[in-house]
């Protein structure tokens, strides 16, 4: 594999910023790492990061490149501040970075596939929340969106915020919008949309609005895998727990 550090110039954001992309590279002498992938571009995960992370934080507390390497699987790590992959009032347009701008730059930047069933979301907390978005508001792009502990009600976090986090982000509140998942499971066609994936610890204070919105994503007919298991909001989890989201990623054979 290959791990690069980019650091861009985001005119969606106006400013410079940075990511992290793991390439595979097939090696047959790499002693102790698995490699696959061929000539055809590779499939690829934008892998999003939590709250208080940036774009090396899923590198440097999981094996993820490893893991990956198996599979010949690229993965974009795009780094968003505190922004909840929103466009906010005061922290620029994320979600115009992350939707429109990010793809054309990896495309233009590296070798990987655009075809949308080589095309997945997954995130850890906030970045779970961000990978639903982004399955949920292009369905046409992604095959797969999986959430790992996510702040998937970010209208009821609006509503309970006691250190303000949606202030700087959120113009008004988010229930009903586009902001909104659950609002979101109806508007979406669930015969068009991603695969689904929920998955959190039974001790983390965000398991309710997992399983709330896994069971709403059900009930509505979306093609959901949930999964609800011991575990707190903490790297060793999600270390676990990310090798049970690539394994479910319908990768096709190559």
């Amino acid at each position: 594999m290959a791990l690069i550090r980019c650091d861009f110039f985001s005119d969606a954001l106006g400013l410079s910023t940075s990511m992290q992309v793991v390439l595979p590279q097939p090696a047959a002498s790499q002693i102790g790492m698995a490699s696959s992938g061929g000539d055809e571009p590779p499939p690829v995960l934008y892998l999003l990061h939590g709250l208080s992370d940036d774009c090396t934080t899923w590198t440097r507390r999981t094996s993820v490149e490893r893991y990956a390497s198996e599979l010949g699987l690229a993965v974009v790590m795009p780094q968003v501040a505190r922004s909840f992959y929103l466009d906010g009032a005061h922290t620029g347009a994320y979600w115009q970075f992350l939707s429109e701008e990010l793809p054309a730059v990896v495309q233009r930047f590296f070798r990987v596939s655009t075809d949308r069933e080589d095309t997945f979301a997954a995130g850890l907390s906030m970045g779970g929340y961000g990978a639903l978005l982004s399955g949920l508001r292009q369905p046409e792009r992604f095959a797969a969106a999986a959430s790992l502990s996510g702040a998937l009600d970010v209208a009821g976090l609006q509503r309970e915020d006691a250190h303000d986090v949606f202030s700087h982000v959120l113009d008004a509140p988010a229930e009903g919008t586009s902001a909104d998942l659950f609002a979101l499971l109806d508007v979406v066609d669930p015969a068009t949309a991603p695969d689904l994936y929920v998955r959190c610890g039974t001790e983390d204070a965000l398991v309710g609005s997992s399983r709330r919105f896994a069971a709403a994503a059900r009930e509505r007919g979306f093609a959901v895998t949930e999964g609800f298991d011991p575990g707190a909001h903490e790297w060793g989890y999600w270390d676990r727990t990310v090798q049970d989201v690539l394994a479910w990623l319908p990768l096709r054979p190559r």
